[in-house]
């Protein structure tokens, strides 16, 4: 079993959410609900680790507030 943080946002034009992997090349999705996003995004990690394990060239630390 695999665990990957996915980075998501809300598109603000088409109300979706969007979702990607960081580092994890073609690891993207999106969804009309989050419960879909999340659907979505194992099955495009599970197509992309069938050409094997990825070696991840960023790993998510989290977020920042800027105040400017």
């Amino acid at each position: 079993m695999h665990t990957y943080t996915a980075v998501v946002e809300r598109c603000a034009q088409t109300g979706l959410y969007v979702g990607f992997i960081p580092g994890f090349a073609g690891a993207h999705s999106q969804g009309e609900t989050l419960d879909e996003l999340n659907t979505n995004m194992k099955i495009v990690i599970a197509m992309l680790l069938e050409d094997g394990e990825p070696e991840l060239d960023a790993e998510f630390v989290g977020t920042q507030t800027v105040v400017v």
